[in-house]
C-alpha cells in the first residue's frame, strides 16, 4: 500500500512539473524575465514536491480526524489553493524578488492551480483500497 501510494504521488510530482514546465516556458515567452528565479526548473520542481507532499499530509490528516472528509476537503482544497496566492499577490505588490514581474507573478499563480488539478485525482486515487486488501483503520 505504502509503495503504490509513493508511486502515485511521484506520478503526481512528474506530471506537474512537466506541465509547470510548460507554464513557466509561457510566461518567458510572454515577458517574464527568463532569469526569474521562481520560474526556474530547481525552484518550482521542488515547490511542486512539496506542494504534493504537504498536500498529501493535510489530506490524510483530514481522513484521519473527519467524520465527513469529503465535505471538509470540498472546501478546504479550494481555500487552501485561494490562500496559496498570497504570496505571489505580495510578490507582484512588493516584487521582493528581482526579475519577478506581473507575467512570472500570473504563471506561479497558474502553477498552484496546476499542482492541485494533478494532486487532487491522485490524492482520491492514493486513499482508495485496492481491490482484496485490509481495510485502513479510520480513528474517527
Amino acid at each position: 500500500m505504502v509503495r503504490r501510494t509513493v508511486l502515485i504521488l511521484l506520478g503526481a510530482i512528474i506530471g506537474a512539473v512537466a506541465v509547470n514546465a510548460v507554464v513557466a516556458a509561457v510566461a518567458v515567452g510572454a515577458g517574464a524575465s527568463a532569469s526569474s528565479g521562481p520560474l526556474q526548473l530547481p525552484v518550482y520542481g521542488a515547490l511542486t514536491a512539496l506542494g504534493v507532499v504537504g498536500g498529501w499530509l493535510g489530506w490524510r490528516a483530514v481522513h484521519r480526524r473527519s467524520a465527513r472528509p469529503r465535505a471538509v476537503l470540498a472546501v478546504l482544497v479550494p481555500a487552501v489553493t485561494l490562500v496559496s496566492f498570497v504570496p505571489d499577490l505580495a510578490l507582484l505588490a512588493l516584487r521582493f524578488i528581482p526579475d519577478t514581474g506581473p507575467a512570472a507573478v500570473v504563471a506561479l499563480m497558474v502553477m498552484h492551480l496546476v499542482v492541485v488539478a494533478f494532486a487532487v485525482p491522485a490524492y482520491t486515487l492514493a486513499t482508495r483500497v485496492p481491490a482484496g486488501s485490509p481495510q485502513p483503520a479510520t480513528i474517527r
